[in-house]
C-alpha cells in the first residue's frame, strides 16, 4: 500500500485482457486493474513562493524603464500643466536666448541617456529558420514489426516481450516511427562506428536542409552548439560538423553531453549568450540523440522503457543577432527559463545511466519520474508566469495572493503555496478553489516535449489545456516518437505545415529531462509563417490530426 500522503499521486484504470483461453475461467472475460503514478495535482499542491519572487525579479530587471519612464512623463506633465500657454512660450523662447548653456546641457543629458539605454539594451536574437531531419522510409517500423523483431532476437522471454507490447499499445506512437537498421537487424549497434554513422546521417541531414533553406554558408557561422546526451565521441560531434562543412577556424564551438531531453533549450540559451557577446553573428544549434548507441540489450524492465519510446530524429536551428535579419526571420526569442532539481538525490537518480547485473548499459527510469517531473515543471512555470501572463491575470493573481495571505484560512491552512499551473497561488481552505491564471491567454501555441501519451495527458489535465493546444505534441509523438531534445522542433514544424503561426503569435516550448531539469523557451513570430517548401510533415500533413 502506498503511504497516505502519496495516494493522490496514484491513478487506476481497468484493462480488458480479453477472454481467458484456459483454466477454470476459460471462455469468460478477464480484467485487471493497473495502478500508475501520476503528476502531482498542480491546483492543490504547492511550490516555494521564492520562485514567484524570482519571476517578478526577472520582470522588474527587464522592465525598469517601463516603471521609470511613465513617472518622469507624469512629473513633466504636471509641471507643464501648471503653466499658461503664454508663460510656457515665454520660457521656451525668451528664456532660452539668455540660458543657452542650460538648453545645451539638457540636450547633452538627453542624448547621453538615450545612448546608454540603447547600448545597454540586449540585442534581439532572431530565429531565421530551422530544419528537422526525416529518415528514409526503409527505416520505418510499425509497432507490430517492432515487437516481432524483439521476439525474433531471442534476447527476451515472452513476459518481457508482452511488457514492451503493452507499453507500445498505450504509448501514443503510430506505425511510422524510425529506428536504425542495426536495431532492426538485431545487431550490436552500441559501437563507436555505428554511433558515428547514425550521428553523421541525422546531423548532416538536418544541417544540409538548414543551409539550403537559409542560403547561409557554413563558413559564415560564428557559433556552433551541439547537444547529444548519450553519444559523446572524441573528436566531438561539433568537431565532426566543423570537419564535414570545413567551417572557419575561429568558430566558437560547444558540445553538450548528458543533459537529457531538455538540452536543446539549454543549447539555445548558450547560443543566445554567445550572440550577445559577439554582435553581427550567426549561431547554429544542433539537437539530437543517437538511438542505436543507447539501445539496451538486457532484460530489466525499468531499463527497457527507453527502447520503446525513443526514435531517430535531429533538428538544426539558425539564430542571428543581425538587425537586417529581422525582415526574413521567423521568430524573436523572448524568454528562457531554466530549472534544475539536481540538488535533490531522488531527482538526480530518477533517470540514471548504468549497467545492469549482466553488464548491459542503459538508462534506468525510476517509478517516481512522474512525481519528480511534476515538481520541476511547477517550479519552472511558477518562475515563467510573471514574465508572460497578461496584466489582467497578474492583477487577479496578486489580489489572490494578498487576500489569502492576510485574510484566508486558519493558521494550519494559510501557509503560502503556489499553484504551478498559475505560476502562483496560495494554500486554500478545503472547499475553496484557488484562482488559476489562464496560460492560454499568454500563448497562442504550445510545444510540449512529446515524452509519452501519459505525460501529455497529465500535463493537459493540470495546465487545463485544450486538445488543440496539445495537438502538435500528440501528433509529433504519433508520427516520429520521442525524438528527445529535438521533439519540440518537430512540433513547431507541424504548426508551420498547418500554417497556424501568424504575426505576433507567441510560442511556448517546454521540455524536461535527466538531472532533473525542466526548461522553457518563449518565441514571438515576427511575421506570418507560410507553409515551408521543406518540412518533415509535408507528405502526411493532410492525414493529421489523427485520433489516438
Amino acid at each position: 500500500m502506498a503511504p497516505s500522503n502519496e495516494q493522490h499521486l496514484l491513478s487506476t484504470e481497468i484493462v480488458n485482457r480479453g477472454v481467458e483461453p484456459s483454466g477454470p475461467d476459460a471462455g469468460s472475460p478477464a480484467f485487471s486493474v493497473r495502478v500508475r503514478r501520476r503528476l502531482p495535482d498542480f491546483v492543490h499542491s504547492g511550490v516555494n513562493l521564492k520562485y514567484v519572487r524570482l519571476g517578478y525579479h526577472y520582470l522588474i530587471n527587464h522592465g525598469i524603464y517601463l516603471a521609470t519612464v511613465p513617472l518622469l512623463v507624469l512629473v513633466f506633465g504636471v509641471e507643464l500643466g501648471s503653466l499658461s500657454r503664454d508663460e510656457l512660450w515665454r520660457r521656451l523662447v525668451e528664456d532660452s536666448r539668455y540660458d543657452l548653456a542650460t538648453v545645451l546641457s539638457f540636450l547633452a543629458v538627453f542624448v547621453f541617456t538615450l545612448s546608454v539605454y540603447f547600448m545597454s539594451r540586449p540585442r534581439s536574437v532572431y530565429l531565421v529558420d530551422f530544419a528537422c531531419y526525416r529518415p528514409s522510409d526503409d527505416l520505418k517500423v510499425s509497432k507490430e514489426e517492432f515487437i516481432e523483431k524483439v521476439r525474433e532476437s531471442g534476447k527476451y522471454d515472452e513476459a518481457t516481450v508482452e511488457f514492451q507490447k503493452r507499453i507500445l499499445q498505450f504509448s501514443g506512437m503510430g506505425d511510422e516511427t524510425y529506428v536504425p537498421k542495426q536495431v532492426l537487424a538485431g545487431e550490436n549497434c552500441a559501437t563507436m562506428k555505428e554511433g558515428r554513422a547514425e550521428a553523421s546521417a541525422v546531423m548532416f541531414g538536418a544541417l544540409d536542409e538548414l543551409f539550403e533553406k537559409t542560403q547561409v554558408r557554413p563558413k559564415d557561422v560564428s557559433v556552433l552548439v551541439v547537444n547529444c546526451s548519450i553519444f559523446n565521441p572524441t573528436p566531438s560531434l561539433s568537431a565532426m560538423i566543423i570537419n564535414h562543412y570545413k567551417m572557419r577556424g575561429n568558430i566558437l564551438s560547444y558540445n553538450l553531453g548528458g543533459m537529457g531531453c531538455s538540452a536543446g533549450i539549454i543549447a539555445v540559451d548558450l547560443a543566445r549568450d554567445m550572440l550577445q557577446a559577439n554582435p553581427g553573428s550567426y549561431a547554429v544549434v544542433v539537437s539530437g540523440e543517437m538511438v542505436g548507441y543507447n539501445w539496451y540489450r538486457g532484460k530489466e524492465r525499468s531499463m527497457i522503457i527507453p527502447n520503446c519510446y525513443f526514435r531517430m530524429g535531429c533538428s538544426a536551428v539558425l539564430l542571428s543577432n543581425k538587425r537586417r535579419d529581422y525582415r526574413r526571420a521567423k521568430y524573436r526569442l523572448e524568454h528562457v527559463v531554466r530549472t534544475h532539481k539536481g540538488a535533490d538525490d531522488r531527482s538526480f537518480r530518477c533517470i540514471y545511466q548504468e549497467e545492469d547485473d549482466q553488464g548491459f548499459k542503459g538508462l534506468r527510469v525510476s517509478k517516481e519520474l512522474m512525481e519528480i517531473g511534476g515538481e520541476a515543471l511547477k517550479t519552472n512555470i511558477t518562475t515563467l508566469g510573471p514574465l508572460v501572463l497578461p496584466f489582467s491575470e497578474q492583477l487577479f493573481f496578486l489580489a489572490t495572493v494578498f487576500w489569502r495571505h492576510f485574510f484566508g484560512g486558519s493558521k494550519k491552512t494559510s501557509a503560502t503555496t503556489v499553484a504551478a499551473t498559475a505560476a502562483a497561488a496560495t494554500a486554500t481552505a478545503p472547499n475553496e478553489k484557488p484562482y488559476i491564471p489562464d496560460f492560454k491567454l499568454a500563448f497562442e501555441h504550445f510545444c510540449v516535449h512529446a515524452a509519452s501519451k501519459t505525460v501529455l495527458d497529465e500535463l493537459q489535465r493540470n495546465l487545463e489545456l485544450s486538445d488543440s493546444n496539445l495537438e502538435a505534441s500528440r501528433m509529433a509523438l504519433h508520427r516520429f516518437g520521442n525524438t528527445s531534445s529535438s521533439s519540440i522542433w518537430y512540433e513547431l514544424a507541424y504548426l508551420e505545415a498547418k500554417e497556424r503561426v501568424r504575426s505576433g503569435d507567441r510560442i511556448w516550448q517546454i521540455a524536461f529531462g535527466s538531472g532533473f531539469k525542466c526548461n522553457s523557451l518563449v518565441w514571438q513570430a515576427v511575421r506570418r509563417v507560410k507553409k515551408p517548401a521543406r518540412n518533415p510533415w509535408l507528405d502526411c500533413i493532410d492525414r493529421y490530426p489523427v485520433a489516438i
